[in-house]
């Protein structure tokens, strides 16, 4: 797996200059079978990432423009009827794949984005009674716009919940920039990813990431982290108990990606950010303070890290 990384890396690295961290959490997504929340400003990189990885996995791809006018037939599929046959005809919809890219996901109305929050939950369609189930491994990354406030409808936390990883894109650097410049003179490299994974190994990772060994201590190391949200000063609702879960298996993700068998408190460290702040809701006098990112930091600051001998391989 670690060789695999390394080459997903490389691939992405060949489209997207400096997203390897990136690319490293949307794989542990990936293995965790785990949906993916990507907040940052248009023209970041999040379509190319998405249409990428479709490609290194060997996976369809697919992409739904959202908008106010857009509805959950749209999104699911919806029986229709065929003139020339005299007859319904099933149309499935644009979840009907591996990768669904979800632009701009706070632009449809609450119907539609619960629609798709349903598929995501459920991993199948049910259209006019009949139960469709969707492709695997099926991968949702939606995007939204901080920036923007007119004309959109900001996911509810019980909506934000339900994505297993919140991720920002990101501006590359000044040397970065550079680099991305002359990947695409003269040429356009998407064209040439080629697969690297095939829909088989990604369901076999699934399955060894449940293996990767939590320690007792790591585990009281998480759940101490996780009962500090919900007792903060700053903080209203903490970790949910579905929180605590992607919590955990997204240690075993970061573990599984970098090649080891066990969860190190480095493993909790690195993805709590991503999995646990958009699952904060701060109070009033917090939000006055703080960034639920800072809220988080401090909660990580405060809880005492298990030494490497006692974190049990």
């Amino acid at each position: 797996m670690l060789n695999q990384m390394t080459a997903v890396k490389n691939a992405i690295a060949a489209v997207l200059a400096g997203k390897d961290e990136l690319v490293e959490l949307t794989m542990i997504a990936i293995v965790n079978k785990g949906h993916l929340l990507l907040e940052d400003v248009p023209g970041t990189g999040k379509t190319v990432l998405a249409k990428s990885l479709a490609r290194l996995i060997g996976g369809d791809f697919k992409r739904i423009q959202f908008t106010p006018d857009i509805l959950p037939t749209d999104i699911t599929g919806i029986q229709f009827f065929h003139p020339k046959h005299q007859e319904f005809e099933m149309r499935p919809g644009p979840v009907m794949t591996n990768i669904l890219l979800a632009d701009e996901i706070n632009r449809a109305t609450p119907r539609a984005q619960s629609s798709l929050l349903e598929v995501m939950e459920e991993r199948q369609v049910t259209i006019d009674g009949e139960t469709i189930k969707l492709p695997t491994p099926f991968l949702v990354m939606a995007t939204q716009n901080p920036i923007e406030s007119h004309g959109t409808f900001p996911l509810p936390e019980a909506q934000l919940d339900r994505f297993f990883m919140k991720l920002p894109s990101g501006y590359p650097n000044y040397d970065q920039e550079k680099q991305m410049l002359h990947m695409y003179r003269s040429k356009n490299p998407q064209d040439t990813i080629e697969p690297i994974f095939s829909l088989e190994d990604i369901l076999l990772m699934q399955q060894e990431v449940q293996h990767i060994h939590v320690s007792d201590e790591v585990e009281n190391y998480l759940l101490s982290i996780v009962q500090a949200t919900r007792n903060h000063e700053f903080i209203e609702n903490g970790v949910s108990p579905r929180g605590t879960l992607a919590f955990m298996r997204a240690a075993q993700g970061a573990a599984y990606v970098q090649g080891r068998t066990f969860v190190t408190p480095d493993d909790i460290q690195y993805v709590a950010p991503y999995v646990l702040s958009h699952r904060l809701v701060l109070t009033m006098e917090g939000t006055m303070r703080k960034t639920k990112e800072n809220v988080l930091r401090d909660i990580l600051e405060s809880i005492e890290v298990p030494v490497e001998s006692e974190a049990g391989r």
